[in-house]
């Protein structure tokens, strides 16, 4: 089974996540930000992947450190529940309509983290979220889970839009990439290791 379970305690937040890559999709959340747990609510059904989330933070100060560090510990899981990668088809790319949006995600688990995100509406707000905050989700990801990520948003002008289009573009690229090829026999690099 590759799944793995986290918990991270600091003087802002207090985490506890559970991750099943090979899962049904199904997600209980609960960070104590609606909007951000209908993101990673998203991302569990979309990656099909189970996903249990539980946060709390000082959300009374700001956003960022929840977001941030549930992006630290969901990194860090989904590192630890990929194991030695073996068999992996190792890249993914999605591009989801959301309305008059549309995004793209492009996923690489090949041990080097490296973000790029791509956005005009960065300072938007979807409510009391700001869209700049799933750079800093992702950002988080990447590093712990050693993949490479690169989103991008073509077109569309709805800060929620753009930030479900961004989770959902992630979550499908994920699915594809966490995928075990039959045909893959070991590590998918020409270096040996990852």
């Amino acid at each position: 089974m590759r799944q793995s379970k986290i918990e991270r305690k600091t003087k802002e937040t207090e985490i506890s996540l559970q991750l099943a890559l090979d899962g049904t999709g199904r997600a209980e959340i609960d960070t104590g930000i609606g909007f951000f747990d209908h993101m990673l609510e998203l991302l569990g059904r979309h990656a099909l992947v189970d996903l249990k989330v539980k946060a709390k933070g000082d959300v009374d100060v700001d956003y960022h450190h929840t977001v941030e560090d549930v992006g630290l510990v969901f990194g860090k899981a989904l590192n630890e529940a990929l194991g030695d990668r073996k068999g992996l088809v190792r890249y993914g790319f999605a591009s989801i309509p959301m309305d008059e949006t549309l995004c793209e995600a492009s996923v690489d688990l090949g041990g080097r983290p490296f973000i790029v995100v791509q956005s005009p509406m960065k300072h938007m707000m979807a409510k009391d979220f700001e869209v700049k905050l799933v750079e800093e989700f992702f950002r988080a990801v990447s590093v712990e889970s050693r993949s490479n990520i690169h989103l991008r948003q073509i077109y569309g002008d709805e800060a929620h839009h753009v930030c479900e289009g961004f989770f959902k573009s992630y979550a499908r690229a994920l699915r594809a990439a966490k995928a075990i090829d039959p045909n893959e026999k070991g590590i998918p690099s020409s270096k040996g290791v990852i």
